[in-house]
Protein backbone atom coordinates (compact mmCIF):
# COMPACT_ATOMS: atom_id res chain seq x y z
CA UNK A 1 0.00 0.00 0.00
CA UNK A 2 1.15 3.46 -0.89
CA UNK A 3 2.28 6.00 2.36
CA UNK A 4 -0.43 8.43 1.34
CA UNK A 5 -3.30 5.35 1.61
CA UNK A 6 -2.14 4.79 4.92
CA UNK A 7 -2.33 8.49 5.75
CA UNK A 8 -5.71 9.19 4.43
CA UNK A 9 -7.01 5.86 6.99
CA UNK A 10 -4.64 6.83 9.72
CA UNK A 11 -2.50 9.80 10.44
CA UNK A 12 -0.26 11.16 11.71
CA UNK A 13 1.80 8.02 10.66
CA UNK A 14 4.34 6.72 12.79
CA UNK A 15 7.74 5.11 11.33
CA UNK A 16 11.09 4.24 12.53
CA UNK A 17 14.46 4.29 10.18
CA UNK A 18 17.14 2.05 10.61
CA UNK A 19 20.47 1.02 9.01
CA UNK A 20 22.16 -2.05 7.85
CA UNK A 21 24.97 -2.80 9.62
CA UNK A 22 28.00 -4.11 7.92
CA UNK A 23 28.06 -8.13 8.89
CA UNK A 24 25.84 -10.43 8.79
CA UNK A 25 25.77 -11.06 12.47
CA UNK A 26 25.36 -7.23 13.06
CA UNK A 27 22.33 -7.82 11.28
CA UNK A 28 20.86 -10.43 13.04
CA UNK A 29 21.45 -8.05 16.28
CA UNK A 30 19.68 -5.29 14.36
CA UNK A 31 16.70 -7.39 13.31
CA UNK A 32 16.03 -8.33 16.68
CA UNK A 33 15.86 -4.68 17.92
CA UNK A 34 13.21 -3.87 14.62
CA UNK A 35 11.44 -7.30 16.09
CA UNK A 36 11.24 -5.27 19.67
CA UNK A 37 9.08 -2.39 17.95
CA UNK A 38 7.23 -4.96 15.47
CA UNK A 39 4.32 -4.88 18.68
CA UNK A 40 4.34 -1.10 18.14
CA UNK A 41 3.39 -1.41 14.76
CA UNK A 42 4.42 1.49 13.12
CA UNK A 43 2.68 2.52 9.59
CA UNK A 44 6.30 1.74 8.02
CA UNK A 45 9.97 1.31 8.40
CA UNK A 46 12.34 2.67 6.53
CA UNK A 47 16.31 1.16 5.78
CA UNK A 48 19.04 3.15 4.86
CA UNK A 49 21.27 2.85 1.87
CA UNK A 50 25.28 2.36 2.30
CA UNK A 51 27.63 4.42 -0.17
CA UNK A 52 29.36 2.57 -3.09
CA UNK A 53 28.26 -0.42 -2.28
CA UNK A 54 29.14 -1.13 1.41
CA UNK A 55 26.06 -2.08 2.83
CA UNK A 56 23.86 -2.33 -0.29
CA UNK A 57 23.26 -6.60 -0.39
CA UNK A 58 22.50 -5.97 3.50
CA UNK A 59 20.19 -3.81 2.74
CA UNK A 60 18.12 -5.59 0.58
CA UNK A 61 18.40 -8.74 2.27
CA UNK A 62 17.22 -6.84 5.54
CA UNK A 63 14.14 -5.31 3.72
CA UNK A 64 12.97 -8.35 2.36
CA UNK A 65 13.21 -10.11 5.46
CA UNK A 66 11.13 -7.68 7.01
CA UNK A 67 8.84 -7.93 4.38
CA UNK A 68 8.54 -11.88 4.55
CA UNK A 69 8.69 -12.21 8.39
CA UNK A 70 7.12 -9.10 10.11
CA UNK A 71 4.25 -7.43 9.78
CA UNK A 72 5.92 -4.23 9.14
CA UNK A 73 5.87 -2.72 6.02
CA UNK A 74 9.63 -1.66 4.88
CA UNK A 75 10.48 1.26 2.54
CA UNK A 76 13.78 0.87 1.18
CA UNK A 77 16.20 4.50 0.05
CA UNK A 78 17.54 4.32 -2.83
CA UNK A 79 20.14 6.62 -3.80
CA UNK A 80 22.03 7.94 -6.46
CA UNK A 81 25.26 7.66 -5.89
CA UNK A 82 27.56 5.27 -7.53
CA UNK A 83 24.64 3.93 -9.76
CA UNK A 84 24.40 3.61 -13.14
CA UNK A 85 20.17 3.19 -15.20
CA UNK A 86 20.90 -0.61 -15.12
CA UNK A 87 21.74 -1.02 -11.52
CA UNK A 88 18.65 0.96 -10.20
CA UNK A 89 16.31 -1.17 -12.49
CA UNK A 90 17.53 -4.11 -11.43
CA UNK A 91 17.01 -3.03 -7.86
CA UNK A 92 13.49 -1.92 -8.74
CA UNK A 93 12.66 -4.90 -10.06
CA UNK A 94 13.94 -6.57 -7.63
CA UNK A 95 11.65 -4.75 -4.91
CA UNK A 96 8.78 -5.12 -7.16
CA UNK A 97 8.75 -8.95 -7.13
CA UNK A 98 9.05 -8.87 -3.18
CA UNK A 99 5.80 -6.28 -3.36
CA UNK A 100 7.53 -3.29 -1.15
CA UNK A 101 4.97 -0.73 -2.00
CA UNK A 102 7.25 2.29 -1.26
CA UNK A 103 11.04 3.54 -1.79
CA UNK A 104 12.73 6.62 -0.61
CA UNK A 105 14.62 8.42 -3.80
CA UNK A 106 17.67 10.04 -2.24
CA UNK A 107 20.72 11.79 -3.31
CA UNK A 108 22.72 10.04 -1.29
CA UNK A 109 26.17 10.78 0.92
CA UNK A 110 29.19 10.81 -0.77
CA UNK A 111 31.22 7.52 -0.03
CA UNK A 112 34.44 8.14 2.02
CA UNK A 113 36.28 4.64 1.45
CA UNK A 114 36.47 4.09 -2.32
CA UNK A 115 37.17 6.22 -5.15
CA UNK A 116 34.78 8.29 -6.24
CA UNK A 117 33.60 10.95 -9.26
CA UNK A 118 30.08 12.07 -8.99
CA UNK A 119 30.48 13.03 -12.80
CA UNK A 120 29.72 9.00 -13.69
CA UNK A 121 26.75 8.51 -11.83
CA UNK A 122 23.79 7.85 -14.08
CA UNK A 123 21.43 10.37 -11.85
CA UNK A 124 23.36 13.52 -10.85
CA UNK A 125 20.42 14.67 -8.49
CA UNK A 126 17.19 13.08 -6.61
CA UNK A 127 15.06 14.93 -9.48
CA UNK A 128 16.74 12.05 -12.04
CA UNK A 129 16.20 9.20 -9.95
CA UNK A 130 12.60 10.20 -8.98
CA UNK A 131 12.15 10.74 -12.98
CA UNK A 132 13.29 7.10 -13.76
CA UNK A 133 10.90 5.82 -11.05
CA UNK A 134 8.05 7.10 -12.74
CA UNK A 135 8.97 5.53 -16.03
CA UNK A 136 10.02 2.02 -13.96
CA UNK A 137 6.12 2.40 -12.77
CA UNK A 138 4.83 2.95 -15.98
CA UNK A 139 5.95 -0.23 -17.47
CA UNK A 140 3.63 -2.37 -15.42
CA UNK A 141 6.63 -3.87 -13.70
CA UNK A 142 5.27 -4.15 -10.48
CA UNK A 143 1.84 -5.74 -8.94
CA UNK A 144 0.31 -2.13 -8.15
CA UNK A 145 -0.39 -0.70 -11.02
CA UNK A 146 0.75 2.64 -9.99
CA UNK A 147 4.09 1.29 -9.22
CA UNK A 148 5.65 2.61 -6.18
CA UNK A 149 4.88 4.97 -4.19
CA UNK A 150 8.05 7.61 -4.18
CA UNK A 151 9.10 9.63 -1.12
CA UNK A 152 11.42 12.27 -1.26
CA UNK A 153 14.00 14.36 1.53
CA UNK A 154 13.17 17.33 2.63
CA UNK A 155 15.95 19.90 4.56
CA UNK A 156 13.62 22.29 7.14
CA UNK A 157 17.31 24.55 8.06
CA UNK A 158 18.12 24.13 4.43
CA UNK A 159 20.35 22.24 1.95
CA UNK A 160 23.30 21.99 2.76
CA UNK A 161 24.78 21.84 -0.60
CA UNK A 162 22.33 25.26 -2.04
CA UNK A 163 22.86 28.22 0.31
CA UNK A 164 20.50 30.19 -2.06
CA UNK A 165 17.28 29.26 0.21
CA UNK A 166 14.90 30.66 -2.95
CA UNK A 167 16.74 28.49 -5.61
CA UNK A 168 16.58 25.50 -3.15
CA UNK A 169 13.17 25.97 -3.07
CA UNK A 170 13.06 25.65 -6.88
CA UNK A 171 15.36 22.90 -7.26
CA UNK A 172 12.72 21.08 -4.51
CA UNK A 173 9.75 21.87 -5.92
CA UNK A 174 10.93 20.76 -9.10
CA UNK A 175 12.12 17.34 -7.28
CA UNK A 176 8.20 17.03 -5.84
CA UNK A 177 6.61 17.82 -9.36
CA UNK A 178 9.13 15.44 -11.24
CA UNK A 179 6.76 12.60 -9.22
CA UNK A 180 6.90 12.60 -5.11
CA UNK A 181 3.86 11.40 -3.51
CA UNK A 182 5.40 12.31 0.22
CA UNK A 183 8.39 13.79 1.90
CA UNK A 184 10.30 12.83 4.73
CA UNK A 185 12.75 15.48 6.46
CA UNK A 186 16.16 15.71 7.51
CA UNK A 187 16.24 15.48 11.27
CA UNK A 188 16.21 18.53 13.23
CA UNK A 189 15.62 20.09 17.27
CA UNK A 190 13.56 23.39 16.47
CA UNK A 191 10.60 22.51 15.50
CA UNK A 192 10.10 26.07 14.24
CA UNK A 193 12.36 25.22 11.38
CA UNK A 194 9.83 22.71 10.55
CA UNK A 195 6.81 24.45 10.76
CA UNK A 196 8.14 27.35 8.37
CA UNK A 197 9.56 25.15 5.83
CA UNK A 198 6.23 23.60 5.51
CA UNK A 199 4.81 27.01 5.23
CA UNK A 200 7.47 27.59 2.91
CA UNK A 201 6.05 24.15 0.73
CA UNK A 202 2.77 25.46 0.81
CA UNK A 203 3.79 29.12 -0.63
CA UNK A 204 5.41 27.18 -3.37
CA UNK A 205 2.44 24.86 -3.88
CA UNK A 206 3.83 21.77 -2.69
CA UNK A 207 0.89 20.33 -1.18
CA UNK A 208 2.12 16.68 -0.43
CA UNK A 209 2.37 15.13 3.28
CA UNK A 210 5.38 16.14 4.84
CA UNK A 211 6.95 13.68 7.81
CA UNK A 212 8.74 15.41 10.49
CA UNK A 213 12.22 13.58 11.03
CA UNK A 214 13.23 13.14 14.63
CA UNK A 215 16.05 11.79 16.21
CA UNK A 216 16.58 11.59 20.38
CA UNK A 217 20.06 12.23 21.89
CA UNK A 218 20.65 9.62 23.56
CA UNK A 219 24.85 9.87 23.99
CA UNK A 220 27.44 12.75 23.87
CA UNK A 221 29.52 10.69 21.37
CA UNK A 222 25.97 9.86 19.39
CA UNK A 223 25.07 14.32 19.81
CA UNK A 224 28.44 15.03 17.95
CA UNK A 225 27.98 12.15 15.41
CA UNK A 226 24.98 14.00 14.69
CA UNK A 227 26.80 16.98 14.18
CA UNK A 228 28.73 15.85 11.84
CA UNK A 229 26.80 13.46 9.63
CA UNK A 230 23.47 15.80 9.77
CA UNK A 231 24.84 18.50 7.11
CA UNK A 232 25.24 21.28 9.53
CA UNK A 233 22.16 20.81 12.16
CA UNK A 234 21.40 23.22 14.75
CA UNK A 235 20.96 22.63 18.12
CA UNK A 236 19.28 24.95 20.16
CA UNK A 237 20.69 26.65 23.03
CA UNK A 238 18.01 25.23 25.59
CA UNK A 239 19.06 21.63 24.42
CA UNK A 240 22.91 22.44 24.88
CA UNK A 241 22.78 24.01 28.32
CA UNK A 242 20.91 20.81 29.51
CA UNK A 243 23.36 18.39 27.60
CA UNK A 244 26.13 20.52 28.87
CA UNK A 245 24.69 19.89 32.97
CA UNK A 246 24.74 16.54 32.67
CA UNK A 247 27.25 15.59 29.68
CA UNK A 248 29.52 13.09 32.69
CA UNK A 249 26.04 11.30 33.48
CA UNK A 250 25.23 9.07 30.65
CA UNK A 251 22.10 7.89 31.70
CA UNK A 252 21.36 11.74 32.59
CA UNK A 253 22.12 12.59 28.76
CA UNK A 254 19.74 10.03 27.37
CA UNK A 255 17.09 11.28 29.66
CA UNK A 256 17.81 14.73 28.25
CA UNK A 257 17.72 13.96 25.12
CA UNK A 258 14.58 11.77 24.88
CA UNK A 259 12.80 13.98 26.55
CA UNK A 260 13.81 17.20 24.54
CA UNK A 261 12.24 14.78 21.54
CA UNK A 262 9.03 13.95 23.35
CA UNK A 263 8.85 17.85 23.91
CA UNK A 264 8.85 18.00 20.04
CA UNK A 265 6.66 15.15 19.41
CA UNK A 266 4.06 16.73 21.38
CA UNK A 267 4.68 19.91 20.06
CA UNK A 268 4.56 18.59 16.25
CA UNK A 269 1.36 16.36 17.25
CA UNK A 270 -0.63 19.96 18.50
CA UNK A 271 0.32 21.35 14.60
CA UNK A 272 -1.17 18.81 13.08
CA UNK A 273 1.87 16.89 11.40
CA UNK A 274 1.59 14.62 8.89
CA UNK A 275 3.84 11.88 10.38
CA UNK A 276 6.73 11.44 12.44
CA UNK A 277 10.25 9.50 11.51
CA UNK A 278 12.43 8.36 14.44
CA UNK A 279 15.87 7.65 13.58
CA UNK A 280 16.64 5.36 15.56
CA UNK A 281 20.45 4.38 15.13
CA UNK A 282 19.38 0.72 15.17
CA UNK A 283 18.42 1.44 18.93
CA UNK A 284 14.81 0.55 20.25
CA UNK A 285 15.11 2.06 24.04
CA UNK A 286 15.05 5.66 23.45
CA UNK A 287 11.89 5.41 20.91
CA UNK A 288 9.36 2.98 23.06
CA UNK A 289 10.18 5.30 25.99
CA UNK A 290 8.97 8.36 23.34
CA UNK A 291 5.98 6.36 22.35
CA UNK A 292 5.01 5.22 25.65
CA UNK A 293 4.76 8.30 27.11
CA UNK A 294 2.86 10.20 23.58
CA UNK A 295 0.11 7.38 24.87
CA UNK A 296 -0.01 6.48 20.93
CA UNK A 297 -2.58 4.04 20.48
CA UNK A 298 -0.60 0.53 19.35
CA UNK A 299 -2.57 -0.74 15.56
CA UNK A 300 -4.85 -3.30 14.98
CA UNK A 301 -5.45 -2.99 11.72
CA UNK A 302 -2.16 -4.30 10.30
CA UNK A 303 -1.96 -7.28 8.05
CA UNK A 304 0.18 -10.61 8.71
CA UNK A 305 2.92 -11.04 6.10
CA UNK A 306 1.34 -13.69 3.09
CA UNK A 307 4.27 -15.08 2.31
Amino acid sequence: MHIVDIMREDSPTFSFEFFPPKTPAAAETLYQTIRDLESYMPHFVSVTYGAGGSTRDLTHQLVERIQHTTKLDPIPHVTCVCHNEKEIEEILVRYAKSAIGNVLALGGDRPHDIPYDKSRDSFQHAIDLVKFIRRFNESGAHPDPRGFGVGVAGFPEGHPATPNRLIEMDHFKAKVDAGADYIVTQLFFDNRDFFDFRERCALADIHVPIIAGIMPVTSMSGFRRIAELAGGARFPAKLLRALRRCENDPESVRRVGVHFALEQCHDLLDNNVAGIHFYTLNRSDATRVIFDSLGIPRRRNAQAPTV
